[in-house]
């Protein structure tokens, strides 16, 4: 997630508040040693050397910039315990060394995307988004090969961006010519070149991307080093909906990709969509879809994913309660998804613990962080760690229905004819579904020849309308698919302009007026095709909607069309249906669950037990959730984790246990700096003394007849011992 420039001018302002003496490092004086940490489960991303304020304790610190100062700020964070990624921007950066010739003698000016206007698009100044060059990606690894030096353990590459307004500078131009053997047209002529010409610029980052990938690998092999590769990039579908082209799921396909940073975030999330005709953000239900979307990037493919979310946003316009609120909607939505134990905790923690925002209760005031907030997500981010449950269990929810998309979903945004700017061609289809609790995800249509990969989906919807299958191999998998016992709904009238471009469906011999035809064709089923009826194939079977998809999002009759199309599908298929106003799911000891909004009208559901919501500064027991419309949370199930013994539940720092015996038990313990810790602990008798380095802590609560401990101290950036004894 990029840091821009206004961004970058206001931490420059008095509101950003770093004092000096913060940059000065606070010493442990205890002689407890830093630990080093192995494994990768949480990360945070920084463009600052270690500072007490920003000392999260994740195993991974992301160190940003490849510039001369990059090992100084790496050693930081090394001699403080912590594994090391280096991330860089891909699409832009301080390259004015490759802009002005300094890197390889040829002046790269004309390689910045530009707009029809002759603009340049810029991340501030000379900070241009690339059109990159055949030399781009040899550049990236100069700087790169300093993180390598320094023993990084990972190189991220951020944001392979391609802007859908350019595609008007010469250098473009010149790779139109290389790639398509003819001169250069206008995107905006038709939509023939509009396809192209996303289909160039979705090339030339995977190009250079490649490039990138294939240094590491020899690096690798040079140094017996494993030192991993991946991409941070935002979702399918908001590339699409912002108007840019990313290579997105092919890269997934190189040699040297170990998988993505999924950058889904409440910036993203909060884009307004439309729903029963009435458009707004919608941040839980679109971060799901996100998420979703990321996720069915790497299933089946053996690459690696990590889940990004972010406690405030890019812009720092909104209260710490919308920032709150918005950030539980996120990780909730993230949650949902058990597949992923990776999290990527914050961008920029020098951002959420040292800048200041329009304060919820003082109109026109700005303050720091509100001290339960900040306790609150280091709550979370060590709970996060401890994700990779074995058991996963969903309540209530049909499951294994999904929403095919294409990475085409993003070529067709532009003039002279562009797709829904809502995205109703998957907003449209999903949405009716997720509203009524079944947790639909997009599934990637490039994915579905992968072995194995559709296994576990039972329904799917897809359009031809806003995307085009790249490829005519996904239509016998399709094929295979449905007539294995899966049923496609087939939501498309045949209206979309783009079903004229020149591509493999009538090229090369093939004559097919949509690519429908063919799919049709694959399946089995023969015109005339009966409309709005399950018509079956196999074992499965296929239902044609004839609508453009975008008018199921324009009225609350679209979106019941869409649901009894769903519900006759898995009825044909045996598949139960179950509506919910909720989503919930287990992992492990954890409960994450959502109330939602715009749902079907059944009273709210009611879980009982004995719960520690850890959306709750002060970690309170609870007996009885309540999933209002709206609501959010995270708990922990004390009854799932009960065995008789001391052991920790939750803490609000870091808390690595070294001694666990009958009568004590110690954790040696580290936080951000000057927040508010709070550790929770099952203890089956009540403690005779709480030490933290030797001295008293007074600040501490026990439950009798709950047989839980409450201890509060203030968190220090170094780490101390805390000592329990019974």
């Amino acid at each position: 997630m990029p840091l821009p420039l206004w961004f970058t001018l206001f931490l420059s302002a008095a509101s950003f508040a770093v004092m000096a003496s913060d940059l000065v490092p606070d010493l442990p004086p205890s002689g407890l040693a830093y630990s080093g940490q192995e494994r990768e489960r949480t990360s945070f991303q920084t463009s600052k050397a270690w500072n007490p304020k920003f000392n999260l304790r994740s195993d991974v610190a992301i160190v940003y910039g490849i510039d001369t100062n990059l090992p100084g700020r790496i050693k930081t964070w090394q001699e403080r315990g912590y594994r090391i990624h280096v991330m860089t921007g891909v699409a832009w950066g301080q390259y004015q060394d490759y802009l002005y010739g300094r890197f390889d003698g040829i002046n790269h000016e004309d390689e910045a995307q530009t707009d029809g206007s002759g603009e340049k698009l810029s991340h501030g100044g000379d900070v241009y988004y690339m059109s990159p060059g055949t030399n781009y990606g040899r550049f990236l690894c100069v700087g790169i090969q300093r993180a390598l030096d320094s023993g990084v353990s990972a190189i991220d590459l951020e944001e392979p961006e391609f802007w859908d307004r350019a595609g008007y500078s010469a250098g473009f131009k010149r790779e139109w010519k290389d790639y398509y053997h003819e001169d250069w047209q206008p995107p905006d002529r038709s939509v023939d070149s509009r396809w192209r010409a996303s289909k160039l610029k979705y090339f030339l980052y995977r190009r250079a991307l490649e490039q990138v990938f294939f240094y590491i690998q020899d690096f690798n092999k040079q140094t017996g080093q494993q030192v991993g590769c991946y991409v941070a990039t935002h979702s399918l579908l908001n590339y699409a909906q912002w108007g840019i082209v990313s290579p997105e799921s092919s890269l997934a396909q190189l040699a040297g990709c170990g998988g993505y940073i999924a950058q889904v975030w409440t910036g993203t999330a909060r884009e307004p969509n439309c729903y029963e005709g009435k458009v707004r953000s919608r941040t839980f239900e679109t971060a799901f879809l996100e998420y979703g979307a990321m996720q069915n990037l790497v299933r089946s493919n053996h690459r690696s994913i990590c889940f990004l979310t972010d406690p405030v946003e890019d812009s720092p316009d909104h209260s710490w309660t919308d920032y709150k609120e918005n950030w539980e909607s996120t990780m909730t939505a993230a949650l949902l998804h058990p597949e992923v134990c990776k999290f990527e905790v914050a961008p920029w923690p020098e951002r959420v613990f040292t800048g200041r925002y329009p304060s919820s209760s003082q109109l026109g005031k700005r303050e720091l962080i509100p001290p339960s907030y900040a306790t609150e997500l280091q709550t979370v981010f060590n709970a996060l760690k401890d994700m990779d449950q074995p058991k996963v269990t969903w309540e209530g929810s049909t499951t294994g229905i999904g929403v095919l998309v294409s990475d085409s979903l993003m070529f067709q945004r532009g003039d002279p004819a562009p797709s829904d700017a809502r995205l109703g061609n998957v907003y449209g289809l999903a949405m009716p579904l997720l509203k009524r609790g079944l947790p639909v995800t997009p599934v990637q249509l490039e994915n579905i020849t992968q072995l194995h990969y559709l296994d576990g989906y039972r329904v799917l919807l897809l359009s031809y309308d806003g995307q085009k299958p790249l490829s005519p191999d996904v239509h016998s998998a399709l094929a295979d698919w449905v007539k294995r016992g899966g049923a496609l709904i087939f939501c498309d009238a045949d209206a979309d302009p783009y079903l004229k471009v020149q591509e493999w469906w009538n090229s090369d011999g093939e004559h097919y007026a949509t690519p429908r035809e063919h799919l049709f064709e694959k399946i089995g089923i023969a015109p005339p095709v009966q409309l709005n009826q399950f018509k079956a194939v196999g074992n499965g079977g296929l239902i044609w909607l004839h609508e453009r998809p975008e008018r199921y999002s324009a009225s609350a009759a679209g979106a019941a069309q869409v649901v009894a199309a769903a519900k006759q599908a898995a009825q044909k298929i045996g598949l139960e249906w179950r509506e919910r106003n909720y989503l919930m799911l287990r992992r492990g000891p954890y409960v994450v669950a959502a109330g939602l909004e715009e749902s079907i009208a059944n009273r709210p559901f009611i879980l009982t037990g004995r719960f520690i919501n850890l959306f709750d500064a002060q970690l309170g027991l609870l007996k009885k959730v309540t999933l209002n419309p709206g609501s959010r949370h995270l708990l922990i199930d004390l009854d799932a984790l009960r065995t008789g013994k001391a052991h920790l539940l939750a803490s609000a720092c870091s808390a690595q246990l070294t001694v666990n015996q009958d009568k004590q038990i110690n954790f040696t313990v580290e936080g951000i700096d000057q927040t508010q810790a709070i550790l929770l602990l099952e203890a089956p008798r009540e403690p005779k003394a709480i030490t933290l380095n030797g001295k008293a802590v007074t600040q501490f609560e026990y439950s009798v007849p709950e047989k839980l401990l409450w201890i509060h101290f203030d968190n220090k950036a170094f780490p101390r011992e805390l000592a329990v004894t019974f």
